[in-house]
């Protein structure tokens, strides 16, 4: 299936968000954060989108694209309630070692002849 072509679509957005709940509750937070991205592609200034999008790849592992959104969730939302639960979670994310995926390659590349 192509990707949509993606214009502001607050309407579209909601319910990319309430089919990410639906997906986070069943304990599918791979498929939930999918969802969440379409929202946050929707509406990009949609705060609760990264939030949610955070709070998934947390659950899935994905450090790095946790912390992307956390990042984009405060750029959205400075001021927010949320905001020193999100700037913790950050600090924490940063503390964690990167998983054997997301650590520079140690072999030492091959010059070009």
């Amino acid at each position: 299936m192509a990707e949509p072509e993606y214009t502001f679509n607050p309407i579209q957005a909601r319910k990319e968000l309430q089919i990410g709940d639906f997906y986070f509750k069943k304990g599918r937070y791979r498929a939930a954060a999918g969802r969440y991205d379409r929202a946050s592609k929707w509406q990009p200034g949609l705060a609760e989108a990264y939030y949610k999008l955070g709070v998934a790849r947390e659950r899935t592992n994905e450090t790095q694209q946790a912390l992307d959104a956390y990042r984009k969730y405060l750029a959205a939302a400075p001021s927010s309630r949320r905001a020193p639960e999100v700037k913790k979670k950050i600090t924490d994310l940063q503390r964690k070692p990167p998983k054997p995926d997301e650590r520079p390659d140690p072999r030492p590349t091959a010059s070009p002849p």
